[in-house]
C-alpha cells in the first residue's frame, strides 16, 4: 500500500472520529435544549424552597458540621458496627418472638380471665389503705405479729390440725345453741347416757391433758 493510500485511510478514520464526535454533540446540544426548560424550573423551585430555611441555615454551620463528622468517624463506624449487630440480632429473634409473643398475650389473657390482675389491684389497694391507717411505725411493730400468723399457717400444712380445724368448724356449725336447756345435776347424769356426750366427755379430757402442758 503507497503512501497516499495510507493517508487516504487515515484521513477516512479520522473524518469518520470527527462525525461520531459532531454527532455525539449534537445529541448533546439536543439534550441540553430539551432539559434547559426542566432545570430552569428546578433551579426556581429549589431557590423557593431553600428560601424558607435562608434565615436558619448558615454556612458555617455546614461546614462545622462537615469538620464534626471528620473528627467523629471512628464513632460513627462503631455506631454503625452496633447497628449492623442490633439487625443481626433482630433477624435472629424475630422468628422466636413471632411464636413467643402470641403465646404470652394467650398466658397473659388467661390470666385475666382467671381475675389475677384484678386480685392484684385489689392487694394494691389494700396496702394503699394500710398506709393511710397505719405509720411506717406502727407497721414495723406488727411485722413480729404478721410473722408469728405465717408460722402458724405453716402449720396448717399439717393434715391432722387441717382435719382438726375442719371438724370443730362443722360441729360447731351445725350447733343450735336455741336448743340447749336448763341442766342440773340429775340431768348430767342423764345426758351422759347420750354415747355422743360420752365421746365428747373423752375428747375434753384429751384437750385437758394437752391443755395442762402449757403450764
Amino acid at each position: 500500500m503507497s503512501k497516499e493510500d495510507l493517508i487516504l485511510k487515515r484521513l477516512d478514520e479520522i473524518e469518520a472520529k470527527v462525525a461520531l464526535v459532531h454527532e455525539r454533540a449534537v445529541a448533546a446540544q439536543n439534550l441540553r435544549h430539551e432539559l434547559q426548560p426542566i432545570l430552569n424550573d428546578a433551579f426556581k423551585v429549589m431557590l423557593h424552597e431553600l428560601s424558607d430555611i435562608e434565615t436558619g441555615f448558615q454556612l458555617e454551620d455546614l461546614f462545622d458540621m462537615l469538620k464534626t463528622t471528620m473528627r467523629n468517624v471512628k464513632n460513627l463506624t462503631y455506631m454503625m458496627k452496633q447497628m449492623e449487630n442490633v439487625i443481626d440480632l433482630w433477624h435472629t429473634s424475630e422468628p422466636l418472638l413471632k411464636s413467643t409473643v402470641p403465646k404470652a398475650i394467650a398466658y397473659l389473657d388467661d390470666l385475666e380471665q382467671k381475675g389475677v390482675f384484678r386480685t392484684y389491684q385489689a392487694i394494691l389497694s389494700l396496702r394503699a389503705k394500710v398506709a393511710q391507717e397505719y405509720g411506717p411505725e406502727q407497721i414495723e411493730e406488727m411485722g413480729d405479729a404478721f410473722v408469728f400468723l405465717i408460722g402458724m399457717l405453716n402449720k396448717l400444712k399439717d393434715p391432722k390440725v387441717r382435719e382438726l380445724i375442719e371438724k370443730a368448724s362443722d360441729a360447731f356449725t351445725s350447733m343450735d345453741l336455741r336448743d340447749a336447756q336448763p341442766c342440773g345435776m340429775f340431768g348430767m347424769v342423764k345426758g351422759m347416757s347420750c354415747p355422743e356426750a360420752k365421746q365428747g366427755l373423752g375428747v375434753m379430757l384429751e384437750m385437758t391433758k394437752t391443755l395442762g402442758k402449757l403450764k
